[in-house]
């Protein structure tokens, strides 16, 4: 007999089926009756196994509807091509990759003078609360949000490309734009971790209970100092990320 305490035998229980295919993305649940009498438990069992789930972000819940398997439509971005001005691009790199994945971009940008955070002026290698430009873009796919993105240029940059404090898009991308201009970005630093999100981006991002945030930080490099630092905010459930690091052709063979 199992040790585990009844809400959350139930929970494991609902947890399998969805792993196994039993309930797809998408697939009602069975009412809190029905599993009542399936578990032999109390409604109450069974609404703290269901309530697991929800904070777990596999199912949602809705008032009057039940419960649901939530829908996790992965979108996966090569962070090494992205921004990689080798490779053609139709517009800027997140409206290339989302198009060539056959999904539909949307996005909405604001463009601010704004303090330099501590992180942020440590990375820019500028004194915290100088002047800087954000660029906020709010990201979806397929009408989904997807990511938010938050890009601060250093104020002497500005100087030598206007349109980074002009608000709207930046129809080539900001880093094509700035190689027209003279500055080319030749490298860039990572920084990858993940949190739970603030109340501010379970808004934006429509993050259900229990779903981290994927932290995407890239500082980027001219030959001579840091151009800018970018900060993406990628929903957890619906993102994955990867990279390519040397010789690929491996992965093209055949098992012998």
């Amino acid at each position: 007999m199992s040790k585990q305490p009844k809400y959350r035998q139930v929970a494991d229980a609902l947890r399998r089926e969805i792993d196994n295919g039993t309930y797809p993305p998408g697939a009602r649940l069975p009412s809190e009756s029905e599993l009542s009498a399936r578990f032999d438990a109390s409604r109450n069992t069974v609404r703290s196994g269901l309530g697991l789930l929800v904070t777990q972000g596999l199912v949602t819940s809705s008032q009057g509807l039940g419960y649901e398997v939530a829908k996790h439509e992965v979108f996966e971005l090569n962070a090494s091509r992205f921004e990689d001005l080798s490779f053609p691009q139709n517009g800027d790199a997140y409206s290339t990759d989302v198009t060539n994945a056959g999904r539909r971009p949307h996005q909405t940008f604001r463009v601010e003078i704004h303090p330099a955070p501590d992180d942020v002026a440590e990375r820019l290698k500028v004194e915290p609360g100088s002047r800087t430009v954000l660029r906020f873009c709010h990201r979806f796919v397929d009408d989904v949000p997807w990511s938010t993105q938050a890009t601060y240029y250093p104020s002497w940059l500005v100087e030598e490309a206007p349109r980074l404090a002009e608000p709207g898009d930046i129809e080539q991308g900001t880093t094509r734009y700035l190689a027209e201009h003279g500055t080319e970005q030749v490298g860039y630093f990572d920084e990858i971790s993940t949190r739970m999100p603030t109340p501010d981006e379970a808004r934006r991002l429509e993050i259900g209970a229990g779903v981290p945030v994927l932290l995407w930080m890239r500082t980027g490099y001219s030959d001579q100092r840091p151009i800018r630092c970018t900060v993406t905010t990628f929903r957890g459930d619906l993102n994955r990320m990867n990279y390519e690091i040397g010789d690929q052709a491996g992965r093209e063979n055949e098992p012998q």
